[in-house]
């Protein structure tokens, strides 16, 4: 399913103030030098960090390397059989090939279970399949805020094969943005304000640096799950 989006193209400065504790574990899985945890949330102000709160949540270390060899055996054949596309039809993604996922195996239904218990309410109603993104490493997204008519006020994706970088703009603000750094095996969570307030974009690798720091993109697979409008 074609995701309808609103494209709104930002320019920003480097990321200076940390934000709260974000993370789970240490960044060892990744192509990342250590960092510490409350190290994964920047932004134009300590203030506009602290005012997201919870809004803006990563988890690092959520899922391990044998849980992503598992959800990338499911994916794989399926994706193998599109061709990354450079010309998005909103023009909202550069460089990606995508699928849904509605079905999976015991192992991989398991983690979808546990992104599913850290992301929503009990019971709360889900978008359909879940969306599965395939970013090549030159490959970007660029800054859009999701249809209100189809997703509802919260948006979890887990990070497969690549760290890389999350930038949020304030949509009428463009002077407030967060950077938030996605280490692979990690879960990202946008909730409400973040959700609706803020564009979200994943920065391209030759713009890719994080507090002063490069950090390498390479082929990024991200798994989506959205819940409905309520």
């Amino acid at each position: 399913m074609k995701l309808l989006l609103t494209v709104l193209k930002q320019i920003h400065k480097p990321a200076v103030c940390a934000g709260p504790q974000r993370g789970r574990s240490s960044c060892a899985s990744s192509g990342l030098s250590p960092l510490r945890d409350d190290a994964l949330v920047v932004g134009s102000s300590r203030e506009l960090v602290q005012r997201l709160g919870s809004q803006v949540d990563v988890r690092t270390g959520f899922i391990t390397e044998e849980e992503e060899g598992a959800l990338l055996r499911e994916l794989e054949p399926g994706l193998k059989k599109k061709r990354y596309e450079f010309d998005h039809w909103d023009d909202a993604i550069h460089g990606y090939r995508e699928t849904e996922r509605a079905r999976w195996g015991a192992a991989c239904e398991e983690v979808m279970n546990r992104v599913r218990s850290a992301a929503f309410p009990e019971g709360g109603p889900l978008l359909g399949p879940v969306h599965v993104l395939d970013l090549d490493k030159t490959g970007y997204i660029k800054p859009h805020i999701d249809s209100v008519k189809f997703c509802g006020s919260t948006i979890a994706g887990l990070s497969l094969l690549s760290d890389s970088i999350m930038r949020l703009v304030k949509e009428d603000a463009t002077d407030e943005w967060v950077d938030l750094l996605l280490p692979r095996l990690s879960l990202y969570i946008l909730r409400d304000q973040a959700r609706y307030n803020f564009t979200h974009q994943i920065l391209r690798d030759e713009e890719s640096v994080f507090n002063g720091q490069k950090v390498p993109r390479l082929r990024r697979v991200s798994v989506i799950c959205r819940n409905l409008p309520g």
